[in-house]
């Protein structure tokens, strides 16, 4: 799923290829795709795209009189742009808004089509799409500690519960407790106001630095490849392999469709956290350290 960096990055290919242009046309191919009834998603054409932002991990389109498209990309929804015109994917392509000078293309790989778009009107309506994550960059260290340590969850879940924090998701939240060197699973409500403040600074550095490397790349063009996986990132998509700073072997945790990447040396004191799936199967045999772990192994 675009996370803040991806987002961010998308917001700055959209402000150049977009604000400012008239849509002349709208193609959807998967009726699927619009959640709203009323305005019309035909309302649009005609009208100029004035603004783009960003609520939580939604794109926001802010078109003339007071409309808003809201688009959620979910895990598999991407942008791209291409010559006016060009055609919708026929096997995951679900919509595509034509301007005088290109064409943006919404596309979903995915048999699960997840990815939405709302049409709304005023600032109200735009209003009941926000789940009430606070801006981690502009919050407050009170303000920070107060949300995050509001229920007591596990780190990881409170760093991507769009209720708590807006815009972190499972890929960043993973890169952001391994330079904390904080375990997945420990509790919110353990956490002391300098250490709160700490990882709270540690989130706004590591997307800083993400979003830089994704400008980067994309230069004045359109990000075409987004990923939740990128090759210089340290724990996650990295099972097994060596952490980039101590060198023991990436751990990760299944959860329902996601996992949790995490070294245990760096984060946990070199304890493997219990993975929910194998945990059952082995009961009292699941090793408790990377020591126990590669003697099994090694058998």
């Amino acid at each position: 799923m675009p996370e803040l960096p991806d987002l961010t990055i998308y917001l700055e290919a959209l402000e150049r290829h977009v604000v400012g242009r008239t849509i002349e046309a709208v193609r959807l191919r998967s009726p699927f795709l619009v959640r709203s009834v009323q305005p019309r998603l035909s309302t649009v054409v005609g009208q100029e795209i004035r603004a783009v932002e960003r609520l939580g991990k939604r794109i926001v389109f802010e078109i003339e009189q007071e409309l808003f498209l809201v688009l959620h990309l979910m895990i598999a929804g991407r942008l791209r742009w291409r010559k006016r015109g060009a055609a919708v994917p026929g096997r995951n392509g679900l919509l595509a808004l034509d301007f005088a000078h290109g064409t943006l293309l919404l596309t979903e790989a995915s048999s699960k089509k997840r990815a939405s778009l709302f049409l709304v009107s005023g600032r109200v309506g735009l209003a009941e799409h926000d789940r009430g994550g606070i801006e981690v960059a502009t919050a407050t260290p009170e303000q920070f500690h107060a949300a995050l340590t509001r229920e007591n969850r596990t780190l990881k879940r409170a760093l991507t519960d769009p209720r708590i924090l807006a815009g972190i998701g499972n890929a960043y939240s993973d890169e952001i407790l391994h330079r904390a060197r904080c375990s997945p699973f420990r509790r919110t409500g353990s956490l002391s106001a300098e250490e709160s403040r700490d990882l709270q600074g540690m989130i706004v550095a590591v997307c800083e630095e993400w979003t830089d490397r994704l400008r980067s790349q994309v230069g004045d063009g359109f990000p075409d490849k987004v990923t939740a996986f990128h090759p210089a990132m340290a724990v996650h998509g990295k099972y097994r392999q060596p952490c980039p700073t101590c060198g023991a072997p990436v751990q990760r945790i299944l959860y329902a469709e996601n996992e949790a990447n995490y070294c245990a040396p760096c984060q946990t004191g070199g304890k493997l956290l219990a993975d929910r799936v194998l945990s059952r199967l082995l009961n009292e045999d699941w090793p408790r350290t990377l020591e126990e772990l590669e003697e099994r192994t090694a058998r």
